[in-house]
């Protein structure tokens, strides 16, 4: 079955000397900032950044990473961090594939899924908040499922 997408967004950076080893080549551990940064991008595209969250009441933690390396970045290599939103009813899933910003091939694949907890009792949401759907429906690339 092929997977819905609700939204797309993408977000480039240039890899920075201090994100890298003695071969000029991105330390794997890394690669988690470049999703988190282009995760916040998107977030605050929608008008619903971590502060938001907090202010209606939630924590938004990882519950679940995958990363699948298939060629390194580099020094002063430009990366674009495309985003598919997948899933926003239980979750918010997010599938990413980070590329050369100049040629398009392809470097990393990688998931997320993080889940709201009420930050007043600590508790795991099984359906997302109202807030946060209000929020996502708004990017330009919205696509009901």
């Amino acid at each position: 079955m092929k997977k819905h997408i609700y939204c797309r967004h993408s977000h480039e950076l240039e890899i920075p000397f201090f994100d890298v080893d003695a071969m000029h080549i991105v330390w794997h551990g890394h690669y988690v900032k470049y999703l988190e940064v282009a995760r916040c991008a998107f977030l605050s595209s929608i008008g619903y950044d971590y502060n938001e969250m907090a202010r209606q009441g939630y924590g938004w933690p990882i519950v679940q990473m995958n990363l699948k390396y298939i060629r390194p970045a580099r020094f002063g290599q430009r990366v674009r961090v495309e985003m598919e939103i997948v899933e926003i009813e239980s979750c918010l899933r997010i599938d990413y594939t980070i590329r050369d910003a100049a040629t398009g091939g392809k470097l990393t694949r990688a998931a997320t899924t993080q889940a709201a907890v009420a930050t007043a009792t600590g508790e795991m949401q099984f359906q997302t908040p109202a807030s946060w759907l209000a929020a996502v429906r708004q990017h330009p690339t919205f696509q009901a499922a």
